[in-house]
């Protein structure tokens, strides 16, 4: 099993930036991929970035270029730097993991999630 736990959601006005972290814990962190979704109200979960075993990034459309994703294997952490924020950026934002050296975009494609944190984008 692996537990994952994410911080560094907030409060930011659009333009801002903030930095989410997630720190696993359960099982070899440097034989994981990495990935982070987020859910706004009413949608459906999507995928935002990713990074595998090997460093291998991944990227949805919407934030390549603003969002950078990185890992810090000696700290078992997964972080995503999120810069020239939008209202539409504004979401939970969950922290997931696979045991594969590959970044995968499908949320199906992962086996644990953490609990999510909140992003807000203000106009």
């Amino acid at each position: 099993q692996v537990q994952l736990v994410e911080s560094g959601g907030g409060l930011v006005q659009a333009g801002g930036s903030l930095r989410l972290s997630c720190a696993a814990s359960g099982r070899n962190f440097n034989s994981l991929a990495m990935g982070w979704f987020r859910q706004a109200p009413g949608k459906e979960r999507e995928f935002v970035a990713a990074m595998g075993s090997v460093g291998r990034t991944l990227y949805a459309d919407s934030v390549k270029g603003r969002f950078t994703i990185s890992r810090d294997n000696a700290k078992n952490t997964v972080l995503l730097q999120m810069n020239s924020l939008k209202p539409e950026d504004t979401a939970v934002y969950y922290c997931a993991s696979r045991a594969n050296v590959w970044a995968a975009t499908g949320s199906s494609m992962y086996d644990y999630w953490g609990q999510g944190t909140q992003v807000t984008v203000s106009s």
